[in-house]
C-alpha cells in the first residue's frame, strides 16, 4: 500500500499590528484551493492580501479531484501548475459501461498542441499543499491559520471583520473581502444572504481506497454494473495509488450507516471481483456520504463582498465543474480587483464580475442539472429514455451524444460581456471577444515554448506579423499610448524565427497559433490579464486599442 499523506500542522497567526481604524487592501477568508489561488493571483498583482482560515491544516480526503485543462493553465500562470502535473495522473480518456458491456470510449483533448492535457487527477489536499507553499514565496500575503470571522459589517467605505484568532478576538478592517469559505460559507449567512436552486434527493457514497490495481489511468462510469444494480459507480485514478470510487445509494439511504466500513468494504469488493482483481487487498483512506446540490447566490457580489467557488455556487461533482469553476471565478476577480484597489478603474467593474461569474454558474448549473436527472432518473418514462439511449449508443453515434454521466468542465466563453469590444470584421474562427485565448506551441529565441506563458501579467497586445514595416508603424502607433499601467505589452507571432529589439517575438513554429486565431498579416488581438480575449482586429491603431482598454476595463 501506498504511504498515508501526513496533514502539515501551520503554526497559528494573526495579522500585523495595525494602527486603530487603519485599513488593509484586501481580506480573503477561507483558505481552500479558490482562497489560497486568490491570494496568489492578487499578490501576484502587487496587492498586499490578508488570508484568513479557521484551521490549520489542508482538507480531508480527495474532495475536488479532477482540474481540467483551463484550471490547470490558471494553476500555470500562478506558479502551482509544474507541481501538480508531476504528482497528479494524467488522463484523456473516458469510458462508459452499461451493465457488462462498454458503451462508448471518449477523448477530452482530440487535438495536439496545447502545453496542458484535458484533465490531471490530484487529491485536494495536495492541491492546496502547492498552494500554501507557492503562498508563503509571496511577501505580499500574511496567512493568518486559526483565525474564524465570527462576524461582518460593511459600509460604503470599508468592511469590518470580528475575528475569534489564536490570542483572542479582534476587528481586522478591509477595503474589500473576497468570500471563498465553502459551501456552508459562514460570511453568507452573517449577511443574510442565501443560494437558490434545487437539492436532489439521490444519496451517493465516495470512497478513498488504497490499492495495487491496474486499472488504467481513465475515468471509468457505469450505468447499472452487475456488482451494484440498479444503481451508478464512477472510478477515477488519484495520486499514489489511491482511487476514488463513486457509489449512487438511492434517496433512502442512511448516510451514517453507509458510511460504516462494514458497509463500505463489501461494495468495494464486490467491484473489484467482478472486474477480475479477486486478490487485491486495498485499505479504505476517506469515506463520505454526500446528496448533490445545483444552486447559486443571485449575486456574487454585495456592495464591498466578493462571493468566489462553493461560497458563491455549488454543483454535483459529476462533471468535475465545482473547484474548476471556482478557479475560474478567481481568474477572472483578481485583475479587477487589483486595477480597482490601484485606482486604475472605478469599483463598477466589479460588477462585471458578477455578471461574466453569474453566467457561468447558470451553465454550470444547467449541465450539472442534466447530469443529475440521467444519472438519477426520477421517473419510469425517464428511466426507460436512459435505457434506450444506452442501447443505441452502442452503435449509434448519435446517440452517445445524448448520454450523460456528467458533462465534464469546460472553459467559460464570456461571448455576452459587458467589457468586450464587437468584432468590426470577420473571423472565421470561435475565439471571439469574450473566449479564452487557444494554447499553441511556439518558440523563443530556438526554445520551446507555449503562447499562453506569455500572457496574464496584464494586458497583452498579441500581433501576428513578418513585416518589419508593419511592426515598426505598429510600434509608432501603439507609442501614442505612453507607458502608463494599462498599456498593454506587446508581443510578437510571426511565421519565420528573428529578434527584435525591445518586442518579444514568438516563432509559430507549426502554424497553430495563426490557425486558432484565424490571423493573416496584421492580424492583433487584446488579451485580458485572465488570457481571455478583449478585441480583435484585423489591422490595428492605437485609438482602436486605447478604446478597447478603456471598455475593458470598465470606463
Amino acid at each position: 500500500m501506498a504511504i498515508p499523506y501526513v496533514h502539515p500542522h501551520f503554526a497559528p497567526r494573526v495579522p500585523d499590528r495595525q494602527e486603530p481604524g487603519a485599513r488593509v487592501p484586501l481580506v480573503i477568508v477561507g483558505a481552500g484551493p479558490i482562497g489560497l489561488a486568490a491570494a496568489i493571483d492578487c499578490a501576484q498583482q502587487g496587492l498586499d492580501v490578508v488570508l484568513l482560515d479557521d484551521d490549520d491544516t489542508v482538507s480531508v480526503g480527495s474532495r475536488g479531484l479532477c482540474y481540467a485543462k483551463r484550471s490547470l493553465e490558471v494553476l500555470e500562470r500562478l506558479g502551482a501548475g509544474d507541481s501538480v502535473l508531476r504528482k497528479g495522473v494524467t488522463w484523456n480518456t473516458g469510458r462508459v459501461f452499461h451493465r457488462e458491456r462498454e458503451v462508448y470510449s471518449f477523448e477530452l483533448l482530440p487535438e495536439p498542441g496545447h502545453e496542458m492535457p484535458g484533465m490531471v487527477n490530484l487529491q485536494q489536499y495536495y492541491l492546496e499543499q502547492y498552494l500554501v507553499d507557492r503562498a508563503q514565496q509571496l511577501p505580499g500575503i500574511s496567512l493568518c491559520w486559526k483565525n474564524r470571522v465570527e462576524g461582518i459589517e460593511q459600509d460604503a467605505d470599508e468592511v469590518r471583520l470580528r475575528v475569534a484568532g489564536p490570542q483572542g478576538e479582534y476587528t481586522l478592517h478591509a477595503e474589500w473581502v473576497i468570500a471563498a469559505d465553502g459551501a456552508r460559507s459562514p460570511l453568507r449567512k452573517m449577511l443574510g444572504l442565501d443560494a437558490e436552486g434545487k437539492v436532489f434527493n439521490d444519496r451517493f457514497l465516495i470512497a478513498d481506497v488504497s490499492m495495487h490495481a491496474s486499472f488504467p489511468a481513465e475515468r471509468w462510469f457505469w450505468f447499472d454494473p452487475p456488482f451494484h444494480p440498479g444503481q451508478s459507480v464512477l472510478l477515477h485514478r488519484q495520486a499514489d495509488e489511491v482511487w476514488r470510487i463513486d457509489f449512487q445509494l438511492g434517496a433512502d439511504a442512511d448516510p451514517e450507516l453507509e458510511r460504516q466500513p462494514e458497509r463500505v468494504i463489501p461494495r468495494i469488493r464486490a467491484m473489484l471481483d467482478h472486474q477480475g482483481y479477486h486478490d487485491v487487498h486495498f485499505d479504505l483512506e476517506w469515506v463520505s456520504v454526500y446528496t448533490f446540490q445545483c444552486r447559486r447566490m443571485r449575486s456574487l457580489r454585495s456592495d464591498r463582498v466578493l462571493f468566489a467557488g462553493d461560497a458563491a455556487h455549488q454543483v454535483s461533482p459529476f462533471g468535475a465543474r465545482g473547484a474548476n469553476s471556482g478557479l475560474q471565478d478567481e481568474d477572472n476577480l483578481a485583475w479587477k480587483l487589483a486595477l480597482v484597489l490601484r485606482g486604475q478603474a472605478p469599483a463598477s467593474l466589479l460588477d462585471s464580475y458578477d455578471a461574466e461569474r453569474s453566467a457561468a454558474a447558470d451553465d454550470n448549473i444547467g449541465n450539472s442539472t442534466r447530469s443529475t436527472d440521467f444519472i438519477t432518473p426520477k421517473t419510469e418514462a425517464a428511466r426507460r429514455y436512459r435505457e434506450a439511449t444506452l442501447q443505441l449508443a452502442v452503435h449509434h453515434p448519435f446517440a452517445r451524444a445524448l448520454v450523460n454521466s456528467g458533462r465534464l468542465s469546460t472553459p467559460t466563453h464570456l461571448w455576452t460581456s459587458p467589457l468586450n469590444t464587437p468584432d468590426a470584421e470577420r473571423f472565421d474562427c470561435m475565439l471571439r471577444p469574450g473566449s479564452p485565448l487557444a494554447d499553441a506551441p511556439v518558440e523563443l529565441d530556438g526554445r520551446a515554448d507555449w503562447l499562453l506563458r506569455h500572457t496574464g501579467s496584464g494586458f497583452t497586445l498579441l500581433l501576428f506579423t513578418d513585416r518589419a514595416d508593419s511592426l515598426r508603424e505598429t510600434v509608432r502607433s501603439l507609442g501614442e499610448l505612453g507607458d502608463g499601467p494599462l498599456a498593454p505589452r506587446l508581443v510578437v507571432v510571426a511565421e519565420q524565427p528573428g529578434r527584435l529589439d525591445g518586442v518579444l517575438v514568438l516563432h509559430d513554429v507549426q502554424h497553430l497559433a495563426a490557425e486558432r486565431c484565424d490571423a493573416r498579416e496584421g492580424t492583433a488581438y487584446l488579451i485580458r490579464p485572465d488570457q481571455h480575449v478583449a478585441a480583435r482586429w484585423r489591422r490595428v491603431d492605437a485609438p482602436s486599442v486605447r478604446a478597447a482598454l478603456a471598455h475593458a476595463t470598465g470606463h
